[in-house]
């Protein structure tokens, strides 16, 4: 006889729970993470998705939606040192992409067919006065001028560019492509004031009637060591040589040069030499290779043309043609130290590039405006100084100092010059997690070598200042556009769609992308396994 407890009840259905599985834990949301090309460019350029635009061929679109953060495509394609590609996660399946050469090949491509910039903002009928003509205050003319701003830039040049215009020699910035791309700002009605020095800061603002003030004039002052010398050819300041050769007033240099210092402005000094006769051109610097401010390529290049590196080494003295260095060599912690040794190098001409500091000192009669031990100007995260309404970005504030970050402060300051003056806070947009590499699925991505631009031989670069780095044809470029792995952004491969078992996932339509149905959903997480770009994420099922 079987016991009532071993028999199991039949089940009454009328009350049953509608259970059918197991209990889902956890959930699959679309994600949009940061592409870490995007986190890393100083100018603050949405990088990712003009990329997407030049895969599809759509380069004008590609081009506006750079333009949008950066108005110096042509420009930076040629002189930025792309940190975007030190962080590109392609650089760990093959080689990163490309970037800086699609850049270019996008604003090279706005110079020939003379697309130009659209304003769609209303005047505002605030006036804004833009003190430096560099890549920083240009850009933050560029800004504000699309903001509904009237600008005006004054500059103490005759012509605007700054440092890209006397910094930058021409075989890296052809001055053509500079003068395209100032014009095109300069077409939006913003007002370029050559060869006018700002002294009295308060005094133009209040006679000009200007709302507010941006300042980035730079730093164009050499830093200076004492270098004994008797008899002694030429001593010059880098940054003035590198003006002179822009301006047409080349020095002469003699035979034998010599640099001294290790950043990137050493590196143009020594290069300009060799094109301008020096047989025989020598960098000397007190560290190692490693420990070098130059940017690699520039290092690389100055090589490739025939200019010696001394490292651990130290000007001690200049005596007639013969210039005495004492050897270094490096401490416990790395750092360097003289030996007592000394050794003799040729040269006609000493080229001091010991970098810069800024021109600061007509600031100092504002009330409220702070300066560093360096005489850089401090500004706030919002990049206005103590004096009301006036802001102050580039190379005359304290940090990184190249181009891209200039034009990324201009970026910056003109947003907060438009929020100032409208009285109102600058809406603020969280920043989502950077998408790693270990959240993508390699096996997804074929092998794709990445497109190099031709150069000039060794040789053939010394004959004059002809540009030393080509173009991508646009084939090129579209491929190395397509290279791009969309980190951390969906590109509606279908994946998600195709793998799920319970055809929970739904599809909204070209470039709408999808949703999930969570009525239909497991949480088993394969979409998310599959998914090649990391755009889906398993989070716990809410409480």
């Amino acid at each position: 006889m079987t016991h009532p407890r071993d028999v199991t009840p039949p089940p009454d259905l009328a009350r049953a729970r509608p259970l059918a599985g197991p209990i889902r834990e956890r959930r699959p949301v679309y994600v949009d993470l940061l592409p870490p090309c995007n986190a890393g460019c100083p100018a603050g350029e949405n990088i990712q998705a003009w990329l997407a635009h030049a895969t599809a061929g759509r380069h004008e679109a590609a081009w506006r939606q750079l333009v949008a953060d950066n108005p110096f495509a042509a420009v930076h394609g040629r002189v930025c040192y792309h940190p975007c590609e030190s962080v590109c996660n392609r650089a760990r399946l093959d080689s990163a992409v490309s970037i800086h050469a699609v850049e270019r090949f996008l604003g090279d491509l706005a110079r020939e067919r003379g697309w130009t910039f659209e304003v769609s903002a209303a005047p505002t009928g605030r006036r804004v006065l833009v003190v430096g003509a560099g890549p920083s205050g240009l850009s933050a003319a560029y800004h504000l001028a699309m903001l509904g701003h009237q600008v005006e830039v004054r500059d103490a040049g005759p012509l605007p560019g700054g440092m890209m215009r006397y910094g930058i020699p021409s075989y890296r910035l052809p001055r053509d492509v500079l003068d395209a791309e100032v014009d095109r700002i300069a077409a939006l009605g913003v007002r370029l004031t050559g060869d006018h020095r700002v002294d009295d800061l308060a005094a133009e603002r209040a006679d000009g009637d200007f709302d507010a003030v941006f300042v980035a004039v730079g730093a164009h002052l050499a830093k200076r060591v004492d270098v004994p010398a008797r008899d002694a050819g030429p001593m010059l300041d880098a940054v003035a040589f590198l003006h002179d050769v822009a301006d047409g007033a080349a020095p002469t240099l003699g035979r034998h040069v010599a640099v001294y210092g290790g950043g990137n402005t050493a590196m143009d000094a020594a290069r300009v030499a060799r094109r301008l006769g020096a047989r025989d051109t020598v960098v000397v610097y007190r560290r190692t290779r490693e420990q070098m401010p130059a940017h690699p390529r520039e290092a690389a290049d100055a090589e490739r043309e025939g200019v010696r590196i001394n490292w651990l080494r130290t000007v001690t003295a200049l005596d007639g043609p013969e210039l005495t260095v004492e050897v270094m060599e490096l401490d416990e912690s790395g750092y360097p130290r003289p030996t007592g040794r000394t050794e003799t190098l040729e040269a006609d001409t000493l080229i001091m590039a010991l970098g810069q500091e800024t021109e600061s000192g007509f600031m100092r009669t504002l009330p409220g405006v702070a300066f560093d031990a360096d005489g850089a100007v401090c500004v706030t995260e919002t990049l206005m100084t103590g004096c009301p309404g006036v802001f102050a970005g580039g190379d005359m504030v304290p940090g990184e100092r190249t181009v891209t970050v200039g034009v990324g402060h201009g970026r910056k300051a003109a947003r907060h010059i438009d929020a100032w003056l409208r009285s109102q806070p600058l809406a603020r947009t969280p920043k989502h997690p950077v998408a790693e590499f270990d959240g993508l699925r390699p096996w997804y991505f074929g092998d794709a070598a990445r497109r190099h631009q031709p150069e000039l031989a060794p040789q053939a670069r010394l004959d004059g200042f002809a540009e030393v780095v080509g173009g991508l044809t646009p084939e090129q470029a579209n491929f190395e556009a397509a290279r791009c792995l969309s980190c951390g952004n969906c590109v509606e491969c279908d994946g998600c769609l195709g793998a799920c078992p319970e055809g929970a996932v739904i599809k909204l339509g070209a470039g709408h992308r999808y949703e999930f149905d969570y009525d239909a959903c497991t949480g088993c997480g394969i979409c998310a396994e599959q998914c090649p770009v990391h755009a889906i994420d398993m989070f716990p099922e809410p409480t």
